[in-house]
């Protein structure tokens, strides 16, 4: 995911929840003594937690055009 996209997608308060958000799973990736098994499971879920999110916003953006299609 580039950040030119994530600045089209987010508002302010989101970007910067994903923004930390990714900051600390590299923290936690490549600094933090874990089992691999355990480094796999965060950026797993990470990804999985920036997609979800991304996904969501991009279906309320066109569920709310949508709605200003219909009523014009």
């Amino acid at each position: 995911m580039s950040f030119g996209s994530l600045s089209k997608n987010f508002g302010g308060v989101q970007q910067a929840l994903v923004l930390a958000l990714m900051l600390v799973s590299i923290f936690a990736l490549f600094y933090v003594e874990m089992d691999i098994t355990y480094k796999i499971s965060v950026g797993a879920l990470v990804f999985g937690i920036v997609f979800l999110s991304t996904l969501a916003t991009t279906i309320m953006r066109q569920e709310k055009e949508a709605r200003r299609a219909r009523q014009a």
